[in-house]
């Protein structure tokens, strides 16, 4: 396999044959695999009265503590307005805490809470478990193949902010 070559063709070579049929299946399975590992977090969600803007919101804040709102709003592909409804029952619910900038004091930056903290570790872990299972029936093969087309579909800018952040947690964990 490290000459790059796959049952004696070139591995990008095969996927040039895919049938319309084959990529509806691959379409298909990508619906129904995102209901799956949607599912365990939104019973969660349900639990509070949350909905998925809000996990994608922890989430991020959590992966980027102090992150400002320009930028999560950059990274979640949401309007300022849809945001703000989101930000601010995280806020009033004790989740997140919204700081003035330093440098800037227009700036608001946000962070976790306890409460927060808390929650986002219960609906990552949900999504752990689920992955986990997933990667490890899959195999080692299968995994790296998949973060590679993952990423191909990514937008550019949407692949920008990918890459910062996997640069940024692997700067964390060193």
């Amino acid at each position: 396999m490290a000459d790059g070559k796959a049952g004696g063709t070139q591995s990008g070579e095969a996927l040039l044959f895919l049938t319309d049929e084959q990529l509806r299946k691959g379409i298909e399975a990508m619906f129904f695999a995102y209901r799956g590992f949607t599912a365990d977090p939104d019973r969660i969600l349900e639990k509070y009265g949350y909905g998925r803007a809000h996990h994608r919101a922890v989430h991020f804040i959590a992966r980027a503590p102090g992150t400002n709102v320009n930028n999560l709003l950059a990274i979640l592909g949401v309007t300022k307005q849809s945001l703000n409804r989101v930000l601010r029952t995280l806020i009033e619910d004790g989740l997140v805490e919204s700081r003035v900038g330093v440098q800037d004091k227009r700036e608001r930056h946000l962070y976790l809470t306890e409460t927060g903290q808390s929650l986002e570790a219960e609906l990552s872990e949900a999504q752990r478990a689920r992955m986990r299972v997933a990667y490890r029936d899959a195999g080692h093969e299968a995994v790296a193949g998949f973060r590679r087309v993952l990423e191909a579909m990514m937008d550019p800018d949407q692949a920008a902010y990918f890459h910062a952040m996997s640069k940024t947690l692997s700067k964390k964990e060193e």
